[in-house]
């Protein structure tokens, strides 16, 4: 059997799809939905200590001269 570029490129696609399709599934996957909500929401993990500490951490400016 000989394996010429047509053949290459046929067993690269296949494989590209087994690989997207198995990263879908690892993504939507039911044991993998808490780690990915947690991720999710991290952006607002720290909202409240930010706006808290903008207030009492003020540098006062020097006024334009």
């Amino acid at each position: 059997m000989d394996i010429d570029i047509n053949t290459l490129r046929g067993l690269a696609t296949v494989f590209c799809m087994l690989a997207f399709l198995g990263i879908v599934l690892w993504a939507y996957s039911d044991r993998k939905r808490k780690d990915f909500d947690e991720a999710a929401n991290l952006p607002f993990q720290d909202e409240g200590l930010k706006s808290g500490s903008n207030k009492n951490n003020k540098k006062e400016e020097a006024p334009n001269v």
